[in-house]
């Protein structure tokens, strides 16, 4: 039987992972793949990943990490921003990959239809460290523990003035396609960025979790329908549940990670037709 399987943060700029990457292969010639972000951080690399996955399996859906989007000072492609998305979403199409542009594929299950939507939502600074009530104060935080992520130096917002009014707009756009879907659809919604701040809370550095999500998309898992919502960024694979919808973290994550959990990383993980209950944790 065929299966949408999903994976995130594959980040084959490291040898082993681009090993693990070259060797996945599907279990059924028709299973679907889910690869909610954080690809890699030069293009060609995304291009390669892409192209391997898409050769593998009968359809391959993307949703753009962060990382996908930074601009490192070596990369022969300098597009910044919107640009460099834009470039990135043409480039997938070439390869027949889905992105958050295209219309959204329906997955055909025994128990109904499922509308899988990749989205790509950033983050707008809403889920702050304790003490601060504003960006601002959240950021100084950060600064004052250390604790700040690369996206500062290397993910342009352009042409937007900040990260998080490109947020904004991206809210706005997904939100608008969502109210298109017929009344009554189920959904698997795919977002690198985790839709609640629940996953955040077991940081190691609280301060991160402002580049981890927007407050503001808390209820989209119930508002649109999800059967399940697919997620990475943070690097912690599990399972969550809240309102009775499971939240999958399919992170793959760095060596020095996924070493910790075994001799190589898990594969994707099955999520429709939906596997039997695993490690749970309550959300």
């Amino acid at each position: 039987m065929s299966g949408l399987y999903a994976i995130s943060d594959i980040h084959v700029g490291f040898a082993d992972n681009r090993a693990f990457v070259e060797g996945l292969r599907p279990e059924d010639d028709g299973d679907w793949l889910v690869v909610a972000g954080d690809v890699a951080e030069y293009f060609a690399d995304v291009e390669w990943a892409l192209r391997t996955l898409s050769g593998a399996y009968a359809k391959v859906i993307w949703a753009p990490g962060n990382h996908e989007l930074w601009t490192p000072k070596d990369d022969p492609v300098q597009l910044r921003g919107e640009a460099r998305y834009r470039r990135l979403v043409e480039m997938c199409r070439e390869l027949g990959v889905l992105t958050p542009e295209d219309p959204y594929a329906v997955w055909e299950g025994d128990d109904g239809p499922v509308t899988v939507a990749p989205l790509f939502v950033l983050y707008d600074y809403t889920f702050r460290p304790e003490g601060a009530s504003t960006k601002e104060e959240a950021l100084k935080i950060a600064y004052d523990a250390g604790v700040v992520c690369t996206d500062e130096v290397l993910l342009h917002p352009d042409p937007y003035p900040s990260r998080d009014a490109w947020c904004d707009a991206r809210i706005a756009y997904t939100e608008g396609r969502m109210a298109e879907l017929p009344p009554g659809a189920r959904t698997l919604l795919v977002n690198h960025f985790p839709l609640t701040r629940d996953p955040t809370r077991v940081l190691w550095y609280p301060e991160f979790a402002q580049w981890c999500g927007s407050e503001r998309t808390a209820d989209w898992h119930v508002r649109f329908g999800a059967v399940t919502v697919v997620y990475g960024h943070l690097h912690i694979p599990r399972t969550m549940w809240s309102d009775g919808v499971n939240f999958e973290e399919v992170s793959v994550g760095y060596p020095r990670e996924w070493r910790k959990r075994g001799e190589r990383p898990h594969g994707p993980r099955r999520i429709l037709p939906a596997a039997a209950p695993a490690a749970v944790e309550a959300g």
